[in-house]
């Protein structure tokens, strides 16, 4: 159950985090100071959409359980970046669910914005329509949105086998079980599904000059 109050987004991590205070206060902002990017690019982003994005950014920036995933990449703005990561698939599809009547003008978020202003907006001939129009399926968000950050998990919440961007505290971080297992997994090759060649080849991909 999503919290009401979106200044708690971060606070599955308080005991174990990444970030800083300020770094949670700032992901919370219409446009936060750490990336200078507007989740309101195309109007007022619906409030139950934008905390999947607060939840999303929150994992990245907080989230000590991310290590299997981490790529090291040649650009200029960053060293390094998850790829991959299993999301269970209920929190895609909620993300989905509670987003596809705001608005948006791209399907992929990493590139193409104009950043001239020093906030993104959208590019010369980019049209603002619904998320569902650029994003017509679950997998197209989760897995498109930031250049296959995450990959849409057959496996649901309280499995163990998938990443949860959302979780009580109070019952404990499932997220440390997954990483174990696919850090146990990647280092006897023994990756579900495949995914290790795929993690692989998208690796050396990133590394090449763009």
């Amino acid at each position: 159950m999503l919290p009401a109050a979106t200044e708690v987004q971060c606070s599955p991590w308080r005991k174990n985090a990444c970030c800083s205070v300020n770094t949670s206060q700032e992901l919370h902002k219409d446009t936060s100071r750490l990336y200078n990017f507007n989740w309101a690019h195309c109007g007022t982003m619906e409030p139950a959409c934008k905390r999947h994005f607060i939840q999303d950014t929150c994992l990245y920036e907080c989230s000590p359980n991310l290590g299997p995933w981490i790529q090291q990449v040649d650009q200029s703005w960053r060293k390094e970046r998850f790829l991959d990561v299993p999301l269970c698939k209920e929190d895609c599809q909620s993300w989905w669910e509670d987003c596809r009547t705001s608005y948006t003008c791209k399907s992929n978020w990493h590139k193409g914005w104009d950043w001239t202003s020093g906030v993104n907006k959208c590019p010369a001939g980019a049209i603002c329509r619904t998320f569902e129009s650029y994003f017509p399926t679950p997998v197209a968000l989760c897995e498109g949105l930031w250049s296959h950050s995450y990959k849409l998990s057959n496996y649901s919440r309280g499995s163990g086998r998938c990443i949860q961007m959302w979780f009580d505290p109070a019952q404990g971080n499932p997220n440390e079980e997954v990483a174990k297992f696919y850090a146990e997994a990647m280092n006897t090759g023994a990756m579900p599904h495949g995914t290790g060649a795929l993690l692989l080849s998208l690796a050396l991909l990133l590394q090449l000059p763009g």
